[in-house]
């Protein structure tokens, strides 16, 4: 696979607050794509957890001549606090690709849920074929506080083209939520096989 080499700053869009905040635990995957290199991270606003997100898909480019897909391309995550009164929709993305368009909001079902682990889904390596590694994630939801064994079960999201779920991550501890991100980006590739994002993390942090 032919894989040039280009100047990744210039070509990858990248959107962070850099709002200092204490990180209690680090989910992680086991099946993320091999290409790429980790972006900045990002965070939500002090007292602020993520409670929903969108993604930036390219839709599917067809098969009857060889087109390229990278599939997901970019995750942002949406702030709220955890007050029943207050709705602050303060957005946060770590890097991101240039190809496709976000998405409509994903959310938890109701205020004061937060997103506590995840699951990615990634095709897994294509050889001469065409590679998109990561193509969608989901997330479960829990009310901050009141983690519960059965609440691993309640998850939102859906499903992209190609590749399957792996298993899930860890979860957020009790008093912690999904508070930030950093993706694994691949640049683009030019006449080479573009993938775009490849892997994620996302960090936990309790009430500050």
């Amino acid at each position: 696979m032919c894989r040039g080499l280009l100047l990744f700053s210039l070509l990858v869009c990248a959107c962070y607050a850099t709002f200092p905040r204490s990180v209690v635990r680090t989910l992680s995957v086991s099946n993320g794509g091999r290409w790429g290199e980790w972006q900045e991270p990002s965070f939500c606003p002090d007292g602020q957890f993520a409670s929903g997100y969108r993604l930036k898909i390219e839709p599917r480019r067809g098969s009857y001549f060889w087109q390229d897909d990278s599939s997901l391309n970019g995750i942002e995550l949406l702030c709220s606090t955890r007050s029943t009164t207050s709705d602050d929709r303060f957005t946060v993305s770590s890097g991101y690709g240039p190809w496709g368009d976000w998405k409509g909001l994903i959310t938890c079902d109701r205020k004061g849920q937060f997103l506590t682990s995840f699951s990615l889904q990634v095709e897994d390596y294509q050889g001469n074929g065409d590679d998109t590694a990561a193509n969608y994630v989901k997330f479960s939801c829990q009310e901050f506080g009141r983690h519960r064994f059965f609440d691993r079960y309640r998850y939102i999201g859906g499903r992209g083209f190609w590749g399957g779920y792996g298993a899930w991550s860890q979860y957020c501890q009790e008093g912690s939520a999904i508070c930030g991100l950093r993706t694994k980006l691949e640049s683009p590739q030019g006449n080479g096989d573009d993938t775009a994002l490849n892997d994620v993390e996302f960090y936990c942090c309790g009430s500050d």
